[in-house]
């Protein structure tokens, strides 16, 4: 995957929608903003023992939605009469995002990565909030999709 990737998956600030399933399909999505992309195929998570967690240990593919609304001066179109402006996100087909799809290939409840993890989460979100993360998630990306996809190539949806 390009550089443009990562660096679009990374900014900050930012957060996205993990979806996974359990083994019998039963679908979740959570809100996430740790997600990481340390190379061009990998990314990290860290995550309690959730819903999340559970379906990962049942089905180890997950989609993980980066979605934002296009930048104001983007998103102005014309209304009506061409008096009226939309503003702040216009039609959400001026929307920016990808669709990440991965595979899990490893997880840690213990370990140098998993004590990186919260020691970089207490600096954002405190102590107590970052005990509560219990395992550390390693994923291979397989495909990227644009937020909204008409052929277009997710590089055009950055």
């Amino acid at each position: 995957m390009p550089a443009s990737l990562m660096e679009y998956f990374n900014k900050s600030p930012r957060i996205g929608v993990l979806s996974t399933s359990s083994k019998d399909g039963r679908a979740d999505s959570a809100v996430f903003g740790s997600p990481h992309m340390i190379d061009e195929k990998t990314v990290v998570i860290a995550t309690a023992r959730n819903r999340t967690f559970s379906n990962l240990m049942e089905n180890p593919y997950a989609m993980y939605l980066i979605m934002e609304p296009a930048k104001q001066e983007e998103s102005q179109r014309t209304i009506g009469t061409g008096e009226e402006k939309m503003e702040s996100g216009g039609s959400v087909m001026d929307w920016k995002g990808v669709r990440v799809y991965m595979r899990m290939k490893d997880y840690a409840t213990s370990g140098e990565m998993l004590d990186m993890i919260r020691s970089q989460a207490a600096k954002f979100v405190g102590e107590e909030a970052a005990k509560m993360i219990q395992a550390s998630v390693t994923f291979e990306i397989y495909e990227v999709r644009p937020l909204i996809d008409f052929g277009q190539g997710w590089e055009n949806s950055l």
